[in-house]
């Protein structure tokens, strides 16, 4: 038998929203915001960053919903996306997809953050042409019990209508002064609870968390993900967006949200510092013993593509075949990448990088 429906608030509820607790944990989150957002402008090509974390997002995210895949399949996917269809990487490479595209359409629309836009994404990850949910009967149950623990609203109609006010909550910043965090937090809480697909909500939501803080400014590009902190306290995450919809009571979601965003930035400011560690030393070797291939372009490529292949260096490097093909042979020969096979093609990992990423996605996340 369904559950009573929680009745959606309107935005911003009528709460207490902005306790003590609350603003000194988001002063504390502005702080390694800002901090991560002037990190990144010291790496060259920002593709770089948005490339190679949304990947490791996408992994994260995915495995909240048990769609778990190793760092080499995802590569993998991403090297051959003309291989078989399914399975967890094909899966994970489509929320990079998703992601991708919201970021370019916010750009294209000027900042706003559309409820065509989400939509969109939506589609990009499930492949289908589908949109708001039209049939009755969704229910969120208890992974272990079975039991239902949430009954989202049922009818097409509400669900419109509460999307189409939270695209005019998410989009206008001057009817609330409430802090951007703040209004992420309360945004992503609304977004859940709506729950407008038929599948995909919690990985479109999460993607809507970085969209908005690209929108508002307090990131240049999307490179602040929250799934990681999200994933290492699941239990919690659930806990709390249930709590506010039996109660009310807003602070501890508040208070978790805003120190996911502090704790990811912070372990994201170290990830950063890595990446352009390692660039800097790759371009010092390349440059004093490759100087007959060096370009910057080739440095991009290599970490813009931790899995690199032939056709992405001549397709991004405007050269010839053979040409691409020497320049990955003697930095393999160099020991700079690793070369491997897989049936008639060849592809070179940038190891070093990959091993970085991998410190960094199987940490816990902080508290």
């Amino acid at each position: 038998m369904l559950k009573p429906a929680y009745a959606i608030p309107a935005l911003p509820p009528a709460a207490d929203l902005e306790t003590v607790a609350v603003l000194r944990e988001a002063a504390r989150a502005h702080r390694y915001l800002a901090e991560l957002k002037g990190r990144a402008t010291a790496i060259p090509n920002q593709g770089i960053l948005i490339d190679t974390l949304s990947l490791q997002e996408a992994r994260a995210s995915s495995e909240i919903e048990n769609i778990v895949t190793t760092q080499d399949e995802m590569f993998q996917a991403t090297l051959f996306p003309d291989g078989p269809d399914g399975g967890p990487a094909k899966e994970v490479a489509l929320y990079r997809d998703a992601l991708k595209r919201g970021y370019d359409r916010l750009a294209e629309n000027q900042g706003l953050l559309t409820n065509n836009t989400i939509i969109e994404m939506f589609q990009v990850l499930k492949r289908t042409t589908g949109e708001f949910r039209a049939t009755p009967g969704t229910a969120l149950r208890n992974d272990v019990s079975g039991e239902i623990v949430y009954v989202p609203p049922q009818d097409r109609a509400a669900i419109i209508t509460h999307m189409t006010a939270l695209e005019r909550f998410l989009n206008d910043e001057v009817a609330s002064d409430l802090d951007p965090l703040i209004k992420m937090a309360l945004i992503h809480h609304q977004f859940e609870s709506i729950h407008p697909f038929p599948d995909g909500n919690g990985r479109i939501g999460r993607i809507l968390n970085v969209l908005y803080l690209t929108k508002v400014g307090l990131l240049d590009i999307p490179i602040l993900y929250l799934s990681r902190y999200i994933n290492a306290h699941k239990a919690e995450y659930y806990r709390l967006l249930q709590t506010v919809r039996d109660s009310g009571q807003w602070e501890e979601w508040l208070l978790y949200m805003l120190r996911a965003v502090a704790e990811t930035a912070r372990q994201t400011l170290e990830l950063v510092q890595g990446v352009g560690e390692l660039m800097a030393e790759y371009k010092r070797l390349l440059r004093t013993n490759h100087t007959r291939i060096y370009s910057q372009d080739l440095l991009n490529n290599l970490f813009r593509h931790p899995y690199t292949r032939i056709d992405f260096v001549l397709k991004e490097l405007g050269v010839v075949r053979q040409t691409a093909a020497s320049y990955l042979d003697e930095l393999a020969a160099a020991g700079l990448l690793e070369k491997h096979s897989q049936g008639r093609n060849n592809y070179y990992v940038n190891k070093p990088l990959v091993e970085l990423l991998l410190r960094m996605s199987d940490a816990k996340g902080a508290r």
